[in-house]
C-alpha cells in the first residue's frame, strides 16, 4: 500500500529515508526507556521519560531548535511536565547514562554497518585496532556567568574516548565529572574492557607503565608514544629498517620490568620526522608489544593514523547525542538507497524493536 509513497521518497530524499530510518533504529522509544530503567543508578521515571528528553535534545543538536527551552515551548502542550523539571531531568543524568547511551547506540550501529557491508578495511588484519584519546570540555561551555572569563575557573568534566576506525564510530566511553581529573585516573575503568589481539593505539599521556602491562595481560597489544617517565633498558642498538611518507624508521628491543620483577621484552620504534610536528619534535619514539610479524613500518603508520577525538565528550547528554549526527553522515558511504532499504529490512525482521512511519519522514536532514 505504501509502497509507491515510499519510493517516492527514496528517490527524491533519499538522504532523509536513511537518517530517519537510523534515528528509529537507535532510539527507539521504547528501547531507550527499557534501557534507562534497567542502567540508571540513582535516577528514576516518574512523568518525564528519558525517550523524551533525549527527543528535545536531538532537536537542538540536530540544529532544529536553537536550545532545550525553544524545543520545549514547540512541544508544551505534549509535554507532561514543565521545562523546570526537563532541565532538572537532564542536570541529574548520572555519567553512566551518557556513557552506557555511547555504548548501546553503537552496538546497534555496528550491526547496520556490518549488515550492509559497511566496514572499511582492516588498519591491521587479524587484530582489531582501536584509538583511544582524551577530551575536555570547552572552559567556556555553558559555566556560569562570573566565571566566564576566568582561565582558572572549574572545567565542566572530561572524558576518554574509543574509537573503532572499522566501523567509524566512537564505541566506548569513560566520562568524568572532574574537569581537572588527570586522564590517567580513569585508566582503571579502560582497562577493564581490554580484550584479547585488540591493537590500542594511544597517545604519550597513556604511556603508563602498569596500564601497557595491564594490556598485555590481557592478551592484547598497544601501539603507543613513549612517555619520558617510562622506564626501560635497550637490549640492542637501533637499527634502520625502512621509509615511510613522513620519515625513516628504526627499531629496537627493550626491557621494560613489571610489579614483580618480571622482564618483558617490547620494541622501540624512531621515526626521524620530514617535518617536525607542531610541538617542535624532529624525532619521535614508539613503543609496541606487537609480534616482529609487524614491521615497525606498519607500527609507525598506525600511530600516524591515530584519530584525534575533539568533539566528543559524554559528560552531558547534548555531547553524547551529537555522536549519532555524525554517524548518521558518515553511513552515507554505504549507499543512501542500499541503507533506506536495510531500514525496511530491520523493519520486517525485528518489528518489535524499530519503527518504520514513512508518513512522517522529515523532509529535510538538518
Amino acid at each position: 500500500m505504501l509502497g509507491e509513497i515510499f519510493h517516492r521518497f527514496i528517490e527524491e530524499s533519499s538522504v532523509t529515508v536513511m537518517t530517519r530510518g537510523l534515528l528509529e533504529r537507535l532510539l527507539n522509544p521504547e528501547q531507550l526507556d527499557g534501557w534507562f530503567e534497567r542502567t540508571a543508578e540513582k535516577q528514576y521515571t516518574r512523568e518525564l521519560l528519558f525517550s523524551t528528553v533525549v527527543g528535545l535534545m536531538m532537536q537542538v543538536v540536530c540544529g532544529i531548535r536553537k536550545s532545550l527551552n525553544v524545543a520545549y515551548q514547540a512541544l508544551e502542550h505534549e509535554m507532561p511536565v514543565s521545562v523546570q523539571s526537563v532541565y532538572n531531568k537532564i542536570n541529574g543524568l548520572e555519567t553512566p547514562i551518557s556513557a552506557g547511551l555511547v555504548r548501546y547506540a553503537a552496538a546497534e550501529a555496528m550491526g547496520l554497518i556490518e549488515e550492509l557491508g559497511g566496514t572499511r578495511p582492516a588498519l591491521l588484519p587479524g587484530y582489531r585496532v582501536k584509538r583511544l584519546d582524551g577530551n575536555c570540555l570547552e572552559a567556556s561551555e555553558h559555566r556560569l556567568k562570573e566565571l566566564r572569563e576566568l582561565s582558572g575557573g572549574a572545567l565542566p568534566g572530561k572524558s576518554l574516548v574509543v574509537y573503532d576506525p572499522a566501523v567509524g564510530l566512537a564505541v566506548d566511553v569513560f566520562p568524568c565529572e572532574d574537569g581537572h581529573a588527570q586522564e590517567r585516573s580513569l585508566l582503571s575503568a579502560v582497562l577493564a574492557t581490554v580484550s584479547a589481539r585488540e591493537v590500542w593505539v594511544e597517545d604519550r599521556n597513556f604511556c603508563v607503565r602498569w596500564f601497557l602491562l595491564g594490556i598485555e595481560d590481557r592478551n592484547g597489544f598497544f601501539v603507543v608514544r613513549e612517555h619520558q617517565q617510562l622506564p626501560w633498558k635497550a637490549l640492542e642498538a637501533m637499527r634502520e629498517v625502512g621509509q615511510t611518507a613522513t620519515g625513516q624508521v628504526a627499531e629496537q628491543a627493550i626491557e621494560v620490568i613489571d610489579e614483580q620483577g618480571q622482564a618483558r621484552t617490547w620494541r622501540r620504534i624512531q621515526v626521524r620526522l620530514n617535518k617536525p610536528t607542531r610541538d617542535g619534535d624532529n624525532t619521535i619514539y614508539i613503543l609496541t608489544n606487537l609480534p616482529t610479524t609487524v614491521n615497525a613500518c606498519t607500527v609507525a603508520e598506525l600511530y600516524r593514523k591515530r584519530w584525534k577525538i575533539e568533539i566528543y565528550q559524554p559528560c552531558n547528554l547534548r555531547k553524547t547525542l551529537a555522536m549519532l549526527k555524525k554517524w548518521l553522515k558518515g553511513a552515507a558511504r554505504c549507499g543512501v538507497h542500499v541503507a533506506a532499504h536495510a531500514a525496511v529490512r530491520v523493519q520486517r525482521h525485528r518489528p518489535e524493536s524499530a519503527t518504520v512511519d514513512v508518513m512522517s519522514w522529515c523532509p529535510a536532514v538538518p
